[in-house]
């Protein structure tokens, strides 16, 4: 389906402003999530070996072979950020970093975003910083934001109007639990991305070339090397496919998906194998810091709780629609996409991928999953919660009450999930159970507001917000200018046709 003009246009400010946003707030410094990965991307590129023992005080998630220490996370976004860092290495290294390090070093507003405790600002952290910045930028924010625009199209099957799918990209990009991870160097939003643009790719050819087949088989299989416990959707989405070319007559096309996705596989076995001594070997079986956890059930997975359950969706210490209740409207929108009969197939798949997703985090004993804003095992399912939002709009937008309980929704969830991620120089740590009153609104009162541009460019506390908002108006102006007139033109459109 061709993309207008008005469209692109739409499409190019939802971009920019989500980039811009996302871009503007540094990943968190000493996330040793975030660290595990980027300490086996600075051991290949400048030791030339798996083993992180140079940085392994830097993380608790690390696994021991031996008398060597590796990163026990599932390696597909670190393999990614390999060749990126080696390529900025030569810049890491350049003179003029002395000279920022020396600027930090001396920015009041920068030096209050530090640890008092800690050792300060040197010229390593510096290039370290950089480098996770330029990763996170890449492997984060960029899959997110292409997330929305994938959203923004699969969505005009269902809605006419530009604003309202338009307000769901929106919603997924800065309402939902999305935003939080869209510039944090986990595997959430990549493997997110590569699984709702798999979905998206099944979803609507009618054909589907070697060229699609290889790509498809790529994502399916980069995802489970990305996050492991999301074999259960790509493994949904592989059947989805093999139906969908049974239904077109044309089975053996799957042969190109299987071949390409086990290319995918055989490297991450060699991986396995060499560094953890088999193929099937995953790094946290030798995480020697979570051993009980890991040994609980399958790796950490036993039976679905109640407790789990509940945490993971309504509670306030990681609940999905405590802190975002505009994603509800997904729930119903499930039953008005049934009695739309439109793409009954892409329904099922849908609700069975929040299905699996739910199940695994409810079976998880570390649910909850460490430091985090709401639950972050969840994020790779959010995606397709957005698609039956937009029939629960289709159906119901034209009532004053649902536009007003929307809005209520919507900025409750802005308030929980900009107050919860912008708080402090970490996630919410776990010992707290009701994270926005024990740890985000306090750090909010202190003026501690997470390292962002602002700080480096002099503004401090509450003030270093003030540029990023001023720009998110712009955006929003210019958006409101293209979607007014992409309105017109197909209003103007609907009387030309109306007279022939």
């Amino acid at each position: 389906m061709e993309i207008t003009k008005q469209e692109r246009a739409v499409t190019i400010l939802l971009v920019i402003l989500l980039l811009g946003v996302y871009g503007y707030f540094f990943p968190r410094w000493a996330d040793p999530n975030q660290n595990s990965r980027l300490d086996m991307i600075v051991a290949v590129v400048e030791d030339g070996t798996f083993q992180i023992d140079p940085y392994v005080q830097n993380t608790v998630d690390y696994a021991k072979v031996g008398d060597h220490y590796y990163s026990d996370k599932a390696p597909g976004v670190a393999f990614l950020g390999i060749p990126v860092y080696a390529a900025v290495k030569g810049l890491l290294e350049l003179p003029f970093l002395e000279g920022l390090t020396d600027r930090l070093a001396n920015n009041q507003s920068f030096q209050a975003t530090l640890n008092e405790e800690g050792t300060g600002v040197n010229l390593q952290k510096v290039r370290f910083a950089i480098g996770q910045v330029v990763l996170a930028f890449l492997f984060s924010a960029i899959p997110t934001a292409f997330i929305a625009v994938l959203i923004f199209i699969y969505t005009r099957r269902i809605l006419k109007g530009i604003p309202l799918r338009l307000a769901i990209a929106l919603a997924y990009g800065l309402l939902s639990p999305a935003f939080p991870y869209a510039n944090a160097f986990y595997g959430h939003q990549l493997s997110a991305a590569l699984l709702f643009w798999a979905f998206c790719l099944i979803s609507s050819k009618e054909t589907f070339s070697l060229g699609d087949q290889i790509g498809i088989g790529l994502l399916l299989g980069y995802t489970v090397v990305t996050e492991y416990p999301m074999i259960l959707v790509s493994a949904l989405l592989f059947a989805y496919l093999f139906f969908r070319l049974l239904r077109l007559g044309k089975p053996a096309n799957i042969v190109g998906v299987v071949a390409s996705g086990g290319v995918v596989g055989l490297l991450w076995m060699g991986y396995n194998t060499y560094i953890f001594g088999g193929p099937f070997s995953l790094g946290y079986s030798y995480s020697e810091l979570w051993m009980p956890q890991h040994e609980t059930g399958f790796m950490s997975l036993s039976r679905p709780t109640w407790d789990a359950f509940w945490g993971i969706t309504f509670g306030a210490f990681r609940g999905l629609f405590y802190i975002s209740p505009i994603l509800l409207v997904a729930l119903p929108g499930l039953y008005f996409w049934y009695r739309s009969r439109q793409d009954r197939a892409d329904l099922l798949v849908t609700t069975l991928v929040i299905f699996l997703v739910i199940l695994f985090n409810s079976s998880s004993v570390m649910w909850w999953g460490g430091f985090a804003v709401g639950p972050r095992y969840l994020l790779p399912m959010v995606p397709f919660l957005m698609p039956p939002a937009a029939y629960f709009l289709k159906y119901t937008i034209r009532f004053k009450w649902v536009r007003a309980t929307l809005g209520i929704l919507g900025a409750w969830s802005a308030g929980m999930l900009w107050t919860l991620t912008l708080a402090g120089q970490s996630f919410p740590p776990d010992t707290f159970r009701n994270p926005l009153m024990e740890y985000a609104l306090p750090n909010w009162a202190e003026g501690n507001i997470a390292r962002n541009i602002g700080n480096i460019a002099g503004f401090s506390s509450l003030w270093s917000l003030a540029p990023v908002i001023g720009f998110i108006a712009l955006c929003m102006v210019l958006m409101w200018l293209a979607v007014r007139n992409a309105t017109k033109m197909q209003a103007s459109m609907q009387v030309v046709l109306q007279q022939e």
